[in-house]
């Protein structure tokens, strides 16, 4: 398969604590917390999972004193267990106060993320706004001026909405709201550069629920401004609505070289693991050729030739087994997460995608010789049999990882 070459944006390069932003470096994902931030071990915990998983920035909610105030000790307990990950603050109303009466929390934290749309005006010197970029010079921090579709700041829009009713022919309310979500941006970020934000210390996002609006918006912002882009729906939803709501929007956007980094704000499933919008970030851009984050798995979908679910089972197994190897992996082997591997579920198509994988198996299909042939690096290396093929085919993963990939210096 020929490799397919994505002309990116030009944007200006940010860097978000050890990450980098824009400026030709790779998509970063991100992700955020739903934790109450007071609840310190809590806290702690998830952003140590989000981050196993591979979300390379992580916000928390920072919004009352008590969530402030704790945030140093998040901080000093993630450093303790060797996750360096950044942490964005995400503010909202109060921010310029906790700000300023936590001045502990404003140091630690490796960004911070402000919505003019609910943090006061932006014309008076004195405001909410000028007291949150004047706390991010001080401590010499980024910024990320993110605009929002439910909470656009209403002196933008009535100014817009008037000036477009005195037109010969008024735009429709959806293109006005669209273009008062980038005016605020953009507003925005000239008034911090005003007050003495470097250019190079701002990511902007306007952020929406709907797919074509969020297409719409990115493509008329990207050629207005040559700040770091930050990608995402607002609401995604729930399950395969929100997969699918923020695959169709995103991959339209990178494919067209627009966005620095990228969040999938999925709404879990009850008691369901805030990882799962982490992995579908990284699948986007893995299944796009952007970035590779863990092995990918090849699996046919089943057919009247797999009656067995024994080929679904392995395939599931071996995703989960990759993923959870992956932290691990990732500190000692350089280049494992290009590995690919094929769990397919009979003879029509197992032995060619086994073939064209690093590693695969290809099961027996109804009625089929019980017998699974290994290929490895294109070539048949063995055929599993029996009641153990499951727990034989993983270990020979484990050691084909062991075998094939450079293993990193330990200095």
């Amino acid at each position: 398969m020929s490799e397919v070459v994505i002309k990116r944006r030009p944007s200006q390069r940010v860097k978000v604590g050890k990450v980098v932003l824009g400026g030709g470096a790779p998509v970063v994902v991100q992700s955020m917390t739903n934790t109450d931030t007071a609840d310190i071990e809590k806290t702690v915990q998830q952003v140590f999972e989000l981050a196993q998983a591979g979300s390379e920035l992580v916000r928390i909610t920072v919004n009352t004193p008590e969530a402030a105030a704790a945030v140093p000790e998040i901080r000093k307990r993630l450093d303790a267990r060797g996750c360096d990950v950044p942490l964005i603050g995400d503010f909202h109303y109060n921010g310029h106060r906790l700000l300023t009466e936590f001045p502990d929390c404003a140091q630690v934290l490796a960004k911070y993320r402000i919505n003019p749309g609910n943090v006061g005006r932006v014309r008076e010197e004195a405001d909410p706004f000028t007291i949150m970029i004047e706390t991010a010079i001080r401590y010499g921090k980024p910024v990320r001026i993110g605009v929002n579709w439910g909470s656009l700041d209403q002196n933008v829009v009535v100014r817009m909405m008037d000036e477009n009713s005195r037109l010969p022919q008024p735009k429709d309310v959806g293109e006005v709201t669209r273009a008062a979500l980038i005016a605020s941006a953009l507003e925005s970020a000239k008034r911090a550069e005003q007050l003495g934000m470097p250019h190079d210390r701002i990511v902007l996002s306007c952020k929406v629920s709907e797919v074509q609006d969020l297409i719409a918006v990115y493509r008329a912002l990207m050629q207005q401004c040559d700040y770091a882009l930050h990608l995402g729906l607002t609401e995604a939803g729930m399950g395969s609505k929100g997969i699918v709501a923020s695959t169709a929007a995103l991959a339209v956007l990178l494919q067209e070289g627009i966005g620095d980094t990228i969040r999938v704000s999925l709404t879990p499933q009850p008691g369901g693991s805030r990882t799962e919008e982490v992995i579908v970030a990284q699948e986007i851009l893995q299944t796009m050729g952007l970035r590779a984050f863990a092995p990918m798995v090849t699996a046919c979908p089943g057919c009247g030739r797999t009656t067995s679910t024994f080929f679904q089972e392995l395939a599931q197994r071996i995703q989960s087994h990759l993923r959870e190897r992956m932290p691990e992996w990732r500190k000692q082997y350089d280049g494992v997460e290009n590995m690919t591997v094929a769990v397919m579920g009979c003879v029509v198509n197992g032995p060619g995608e086994s073939k064209l994988a690093n590693i695969g198996i290809s099961l027996p299909g109804t009625g089929e010789s019980p017998a699974a042939p290994v290929y490895i690096d294109g070539e048949k290396a063995m055929t599993l049999r029996g009641d153990n093929i499951a727990e034989e085919f993983v270990q020979i993963v484990d050691d084909y990882v062991a075998r094939k990939y450079v293993r990193k210096s330990s200095s």
